[in-house]
């Protein structure tokens, strides 16, 4: 049995429908206040359900009973469930899940977490880290992916190609290896099926780095519309760090700098080795854009 945590999110879902595919017994911890929508997908593919919250330890025990592997996708930071924090959910929450799952004999465990900003302090990420330390005495696979197209390429973080506009971070000319929600969830899937992933973190990106402004020249291209330009200016964002009142705000702004500095890497040794065939930003352009 593999429980999935997080497993109404973008990434926690998608990593339930690919091992139900796969034929495995999928266990979803899912709350009471969970998308009703997002929780009926998952009984319909055959998933169990456990109803429990990263909060509520007790509720942790439960769904690691007679489970053989974990994997935690969970993050507050696009969450706007009451209670949720960068505290409650990505530090205390998950050490509270390491703790049931140590107490129940788990030790196969895969975590999402994402690359971390050169030379800045992130609340967010020192969360994970106290994670991904607390996993080290467990068999673990860490996969440090860098910034999702679906949240960093959407409307939702100002990238709006449905009316050919965009906010772009920075001077938008320094490359990111833009990675597919899919993608990650893959690669949970087969750091499970594959030995080669066993006690190892795993950087993770996508097939190409483009810069911001690239991006936006390849929707031009595919969506055949010029887009409407705004520019937030680094100075901007460190003010919106130094502001910062809470670890979620202060996370944000850190992120925002990390892509106006860039995140690329080579990504051709992973795709060899584990045979996963990544999504492109041009596939994605055009999947978004309905374009042929």
């Amino acid at each position: 049995m593999i429980l999935v945590v997080g497993a109404t999110g973008l990434v926690g879902s998608d990593i339930c429908h690919r091992l139900a595919k796969r034929g495995k017994q999928v266990r979803a911890l899912v709350r009471v206040t969970s998308d009703k929508n997002k929780v009926e997908a998952l009984r319909s593919a055959g998933i169990e359900l456990c109803f429990g919250d990263l909060k509520e330890p007790e509720s942790l025990a439960v769904a690691c009973r007679g489970v053989t592997a974990i994997v935690s996708t969970a993050s507050s930071t696009l969450s706007r469930a009451e209670g949720d924090s960068i505290e409650s959910v990505d530090d205390a929450g998950q050490l509270n899940l390491v703790a049931a799952a140590k107490a129940a004999r788990v030790n196969r465990f895969v975590f999402v977490s994402f690359r971390k900003p050169k030379g800045m302090s992130v609340p967010v990420a020192e969360a994970k880290i106290r994670v991904e330390n607390a996993i080290a005495s467990m068999n673990f696979t860490t996969i440090q992916a860098t910034y999702f197209m679906e949240v960093w390429l959407s409307p939702a973080l100002g990238f709006d190609y449905p009316n050919a506009a965009a906010r772009i971070y920075g001077r938008g000319t320094s490359p990111i290896s833009w990675v597919s929600s899919g993608d990650v969830a893959e690669m949970c899937v087969l750091a499970l099926e594959s030995p080669d992933a066993d006690r190892r973190t795993i950087d993770f990106g996508g097939p190409e780095a483009l810069s911001p402004l690239d991006v936006i020249a390849r929707f031009e291209k595919i969506g055949g519309k010029p887009f409407k330009v705004e520019h937030v200016p680094e100075e901007a964002l460190h003010e919106q760090f130094a502001a910062a009142t809470d670890a979620l705000q202060a996370s944000f702004a850190a992120l925002m700098l990390g892509y106006a500095y860039g995140d690329m890497m080579k990504m051709e040794p992973i795709q060899q080795e584990f045979g996963i065939k990544l999504k492109s930003v041009d596939t994605y352009a055009r999947e978004v854009l309905g374009a042929q």
